[in-house]
């Protein structure tokens, strides 16, 4: 398989971009580091037919690997946590605007991957993260912590309160 062009990696950055600020996220600023982790994306996508994590050896079993396509399980807690994804492909908006270096992130997947998820409990109390609510505009997520930015309204995220 020829690696992908640099018409490719340009596209699928774009793509990446775009749907990283709509979502409240942002791209390493090192272009160069991002586009050969773009490229190692579209090679996995290439050979498993899903954009595996390129800093990350897949199984190239799609449901067992579901937990490293790409944005990954552990990109949210990473970013909260240490600023950066695994990868580094997505950082906080600190790392982004040049305030902040992205340093070394620990690998969080177990080793052989998750292993298969037990039936959950039922009610309110059995979600398995907090529910986040942004007080500007409603929005709800589901994550450990609330996000850096609300990807409705752009509000920061000392506007989140946890709903549940």
């Amino acid at each position: 398989m020829p690696p992908p062009s640099d018409a490719e990696i340009e596209r699928e950055y774009l793509r990446l971009k775009k749907e990283a600020e709509a979502g409240g996220y942002h791209l390493n600023p090192d272009r160069a580091f991002v586009n050969g982790l773009v490229s190692g994306l579209l090679a996995n996508t290439g050979r498993y037919g899903y954009p595996s994590c390129p800093c990350r050896l897949a199984a190239g079993v799609r449901e067992r690997d579901l937990d490293i396509v790409c944005p990954c399980d552990y990109r949210d807690p990473d970013l909260t946590e240490y600023g950066a994804c695994y990868c580094a492909l997505y950082v906080s908006g600190e790392i982004a605007a040049g305030k902040k270096k992205a340093g070394a992130v620990p690998e969080r997947r177990p080793p052989g991957g998750p292993k298969k998820k037990e039936t959950p409990a039922t009610g309110i109390g059995a979600l398995p993260f907090p529910v986040w609510r942004c007080r500007v505009c409603g929005y709800l997520c589901a994550r450990d912590g609330p996000p850096e930015v609300c990807p409705v309204c752009k509000a920061k995220s000392d506007r989140f309160e946890r709903f549940i």
